[in-house]
């Protein structure tokens, strides 16, 4: 990875700049506010003890303190307490109407302090990084202790080199706006050329440049740059006097070298296409029936009705179904499961987890069998194991916990073309755009913006506006064959936990489900014979 160092000086040049450019160019600073405004650090002079503390030195950050900050942490007889330092510059450009009318710069500077004792968590945070308003921090997040205080370490180490996962060439805090830009103008000309029926375009494009630095009272310091970028492309078609719409996004921690022709191409074909194609779809039809789910992005229903049920803290709190289904069979055994924090470039990759622990690929279901649960160090303490690199967090202003990373079922022994032919009456869902889950029954409601019909074991006619409605752990045990074609989704999904969001990535390959309730409205079998008389 290239040398990331930059002052205080030019972080805020870099910010106004971005602001000024969008200005000249007539946008609209609908966030100008955000992109104007300053991390309230109080010193950048970068300290002695670098290269232990590395990039955040330049904000006046040493081990001292660090150290400093943990002895209060710990001052109450904590059993753990950890620093995580986060500083983070977020660009955004909208184009809509073939006019770039929104821009900002987003910032984000502080650290937050957890102290945890038993199963319980203080926290606070500050974005004054000093050494009286970090250990003021510690002192609040030291009140959920209450017991003789515990030894600082006597120094911090800094351990093995960090996987690699996400390394790119240029960071984007190198990018200069003028750079960005024609990517948006050229999606928006390559979707209005390739198709007379597009009328309208909406394009939004995101970087991030983010480091995080995590200390603790083990004596671990860790620190890991994340990459992030997205492309978010909409647009409404028209024919006859009927409008559809609907879009295409790509994402993950990438530089902006992702944005090849043939990245930008096929964005721009996909976007039209699935939006196109629903001038031609018909009522689904409701009722029981099989449904196959398309390899990628129907993910979404594994990630949402099952992999949610597989954290560690709604079992430790008894609220999962699957609480008590350790080591028991709830899938086929060509069915397997894992959470992956390892996938090159993903949206969901990290090379260490939020609370400085290794992350790399747990197997949440081998052989149909559930294996374990994703956990952070409170619920693998719980369970007397080791931590699966699941804790994570939205930022500084938040404690960690499980979450997923990136969730996918492996490829299983089917064809593709088999899963279809298999199916006599059905629905293939492509491509799914909301829907509404109870976390801890698993019951889903999800809605399918692309799909078709399978009609005697081929795709036929598209299909649209149609729910599938079920239950997570019942669809995993109806699921009945597995193709060898998995494929991990590249949009830019985020998973909301407890009012926290994180960047993830999910993947399946295509799957047949037995049964499924479908919600269309095309009428159900016994519905039409009985109209028919």
């Amino acid at each position: 990875m290239g040398d990331h160092r930059m002052n205080r000086r030019q972080f805020i040049e870099m910010g106004a700049s971005s602001v000024a450019l969008a200005s000249a160019s007539g946008f609209l600073l609908g966030c100008a506010g955000q992109a104007l405004e300053k991390p309230t650090t109080a010193a950048v002079v970068p300290s002695a003890d670098a290269p232990r503390v590395s990039y955040f030195s330049r904000f006046g950050v040493d081990e001292g303190m660090i150290r400093d900050a943990l002895g209060v942490a710990l001052s109450r007889g904590a059993d753990h307490a950890d620093l995580f330092f986060q500083h983070r510059v977020l660009n955004a450009l909208q184009l809509e109407d073939g006019e770039v009318n929104r821009a900002y710069t987003r910032v984000e500077l502080g650290v937050g302090v957890r102290v945890v004792r038993g199963d319980q968590t203080g926290y606070a945070y500050t974005e004054e990084l000093t050494r009286e308003s970090i250990k003021r921090a510690a002192q609040t997040a030291a009140a959920v202790a209450d017991g003789p205080a515990r030894p600082v370490p006597t120094a911090l180490a800094v351990g093995a080199a960090l996987p690699q996962r996400y390394a790119i060439d240029v960071p984007w805090d190198g990018v200069k706006p003028e750079q960005k830009l024609p990517i948006l103008d050229g999606v928006n000309a390559a979707i209005f050329k390739m198709d007379g029926r597009i009328k309208k375009v909406n394009v939004s494009f995101m970087d991030e440049a983010g480091v995080i630095l995590i200390a603790d009272s083990q004596g671990r310091l860790v620190e890991d740059f994340q990459p992030m970028t997205s492309l978010y492309v909409s647009c409404v078609a028209e024919q006859g006097g009927r409008k559809e719409t609907n879009g295409y996004n790509v994402a993950g921690r990438r530089g902006i070298d992702f944005y090849s022709p043939e990245t930008i191409g096929r964005v721009v074909r996909e976007a039209v296409s699935r939006t196109t194609v629903l001038f031609d779809a018909v009522p689904a039809p409701a009722g029981e029936m099989p449904v196959v789910l398309a390899a990628g992005s129907s993910g979404i229903l594994l990630h949402e009705a099952i992999g949610h049920g597989m954290e560690a803290d709604f079992n430790r709190k008894g609220t999962s179904i699957y609480a008590d289904k350790i080591g028991k069979p709830i899938a086929q055994p060509f069915v397997n499961i894992v959470d992956d924090a390892a996938q090159p470039f993903a949206r969901g990759a990290i090379n260490v987890d939020d609370e400085g622990n290794p992350a790399g690929t747990t197997t949440l279901v081998d052989r149909g069998v559930l294996a374990t649960y994703m956990h952070d160090s409170i619920s693998a303490k719980h369970y007397g194991l080791k931590p699966t690199g699941n804790g994570r967090r939205q930022s500084y202003q938040h404690p960690p916990m499980p979450r997923m990373r990136a969730t996918y079922m492996l490829p299983g022994p089917h064809e593709h073309d088999e899963i279809v032919a298999s199916v006599k009456r059905g629905i293939y869902c492509q491509s799914f755009s909301n829907g509404q889950v109870n976390i801890g029954a698993g019951d889903f409601t999800f809605f399918v913006k692309n799909g078709f019909l399978i009609e005697d074991g081929k795709l036929g006619r598209p299909i649209k506006d149609v729910n599938i409605i079920g239950n997570g752990p019942r669809v995993l045990e109806r699921i009945d064959m597995v193709g060898k074609d998995l494929v991990i989704d590249e949009g830019g999904w985020t998973c909301g936990k407890d009012v926290q969001s994180v960047p993830v990535s999910q993947g399946i390959p295509t799957v047949r489900v037995s049964s499924i309730t479908v919600g269309g409205q095309g009428g159900s079998p016994a519905a039409k014979a009985k109209a028919k008389g």
